[in-house]
């Protein structure tokens, strides 16, 4: 795995779980008066998680010719 796809793929986990997080332990957030929906952080979990999987299974595949 390149460097750049490894340090990608654990942002993106990193931010998966801690968006996880919010939503087991019911974390409130407010940004200036206007509390942010849990939607947000299942939105949060899903999409950072799954571009994290698709990069791992990308850097596992490997092209004939390379």
């Amino acid at each position: 795995m390149k460097r750049f796809t490894r340090f990608a793929s654990i942002l993106l986990t990193l931010v998966s779980i801690a968006h996880l997080l919010r939503i087991l332990l019911d974390w409130r957030i407010t940004v200036e008066h206007t509390s942010i929906p849990m939607w947000v952080s299942k939105l949060g979990v899903v999409l950072p998680g799954g571009l994290a999987l698709l990069l791992r299974l990308e850097s596992k595949e490997r092209i004939p010719g390379e």
